[in-house]
């Protein structure tokens, strides 16, 4: 089968074109940017790429177009497809017809961490000698690699509640049919196509509709929305997590993130010592174990599995060091998610100083849905860096409330200017954006490296 994908320089699709060449089809593909390092990964494995949407793609008459939700209507190369009637797919539907049919799925949705939790995942399964199949919106360190076939039975999918395509506005995690299915956390996001926090529940309820009675919903103890969702109806099986009281059945920590007991209630039933922080890690580890267990995996083997976690690239990344002065890259973007980053540094470092320096890129921080909570989000930190970008609204004065603790800039080169002159020896300096930041990271190496003067 010949396969031609719009938008294969995504994260998603790009993992899905990696899957379809390793199954034997031929692939290409084009984007309105093909760039490194996604571009250097496909051409590697023979991927044909092509620069833009022309029209005249159309004549490479693939068997199916694969269409990302990158693509809207006008984009010439979609408007010829329809124009002449040819096959065309989302690639959830092509991954879910093609590759996850008759595997059992292991599906990890939520607002925050389902990057790190699907990696979490797929180590566990594979150190248990079970070869899983992956897709995952990251590189995970112990991978290397995005996503793979995988000749085992299980197959770990990253579950992203943003919607399929401009011909299917439901959520990706519907196409999966997972047999397991990790609910990590609900909150608001993507303000540009949902509406408000019920309309994401809703899609979450599609999700849950999905599992069969014999299936597992590894679900969040702590998170209301989520228990609305449950709420709703319920067919499977759930296993909560993060359970605050000894519930009977619920799986909890005890201990710090990096050192800490696995609970089933009262009884300790694996350990885990790793590298990591944060009680987001601590707790992505708990929804990791627990849907390792639905395919025979014990929460002990599964603990001890994560000694071994190498985490995933841009999660706490540490891209350089300078006279004491660490730089790290996180991809944290959501309120909740940067605050809880800091926290993670925090817990790890002690009374040393984090400069908090972040990029309000995403769709739903640009419409300034969250940007009264960027207060709160970094109030561990002592002192922030924001840039201001063409987001509609006025970063200065959604910091105002920081006082002289948040310091705001137009441009990469200004806030690099800006953090530099208040650096010293000792501090950290933890940069956050879902994007590339300008090179912001680099940047600032090679301004501490840089002779004063």
């Amino acid at each position: 089968m010949h396969l031609h994908i719009l938008g294969i320089c995504g994260t998603f699709m790009g993992g899905l074109a990696a899957i379809a060449r390793e199954a034997g089809h031929r692939v290409t593909g084009c984007d309105a940017h093909v760039y490194p390092p996604m571009s250097d990964q496909l051409r590697a494995l023979d991927i044909d790429l092509i620069e833009g949407w022309g029209a005249d793609q159309a004549a490479l008459a693939p068997d199916v177009f694969v269409i990302g939700n990158v693509v809207t209507r006008g984009n010439p190369l979609m408007e010829a497809i329809l124009d002449a009637g040819a096959a065309y797919t989302s690639g959830p539907q092509w991954l879910a017809e093609q590759v996850l049919f008759g595997r059992h799925v292991l599906a990890v949705a939520g607002t925050h961490g389902k990057t790190g939790t699907t990696s979490m995942l797929a180590w566990i399964l594979e150190s248990a000698g079970l070869k899983p199949g992956f897709l995952v919106g990251g590189v995970p360190l112990n991978f290397g690699i995005s996503a793979r076939l995988g000749p085992g039975k299980p197959f770990v999918i990253e579950a992203d509640e943003y919607d399929t395509a401009l011909f299917d506005k439901r959520s990706k995690f519907v196409h999966y049919r997972p047999r397991t299915a990790i609910l990590n956390n609900l909150e608001f996001d993507h303000a540009d196509i949902f509406a408000d926090l019920g309309a994401i529940e809703t899609q979450f309820h599609h999700l849950v509709r999905t599992v069969p009675s014999s299936g597992r919903l590894v679900v969040n103890a702590r998170d209301e929305a989520l228990q609305r969702v449950l709420q709703r109806g319920c067919w499977s099986d759930v296993l909560r997590f993060g359970t605050r009281r000894e519930e009977p059945g619920g799986l909890c920590a005890r201990g710090e993130p990096h050192a800490f007991d696995v609970l089933r209630g009262s009884l300790k039933i694996g350990r885990v010592e790793w590298s990591l922080t944060g009680e987001h890690n601590q707790m992505n580890a708990l929804a990791a174990i627990g849907a390792a267990e639905h395919v025979g995996v014990s929460p002990e083997d599964a603990a001890a599995a994560l000694a071994g976690f190498l985490n995933v690239r841009r999660r706490m990344e540490l891209r350089g060091e300078v006279d004491g002065i660490r730089v790290y890259d996180d991809f944290a973007h959501h309120p909740t998610a940067m605050r809880s980053t800091v926290n993670g540094l925090r817990r790890r470092i002690g009374s040393a100083r984090i400069l908090a320096v972040f990029e309000p890129r995403s769709n739903t921080m640009k419409l300034g849905s969250m940007k009264a909570q960027l207060p709160w989000a970094l109030e561990e930190a002592d002192l922030s860096f924001c840039l201001q970008g063409h987001y509609g609204w006025n970063a200065r004065d959604a910091l105002a409330p920081m006082g002289h603790l948040a310091v705001v800039a137009d441009s990469v080169d200004a806030l690099v200017g800006q953090i530099v002159k208040v650096v010293r020896p000792g501090d950290h300096i933890l940069c956050m954006s879902n994007g590339a930041f300008g090179g912001i990271h680099d940047r600032l190496l090679q301004a501490l490296k840089a002779p004063a003067g």
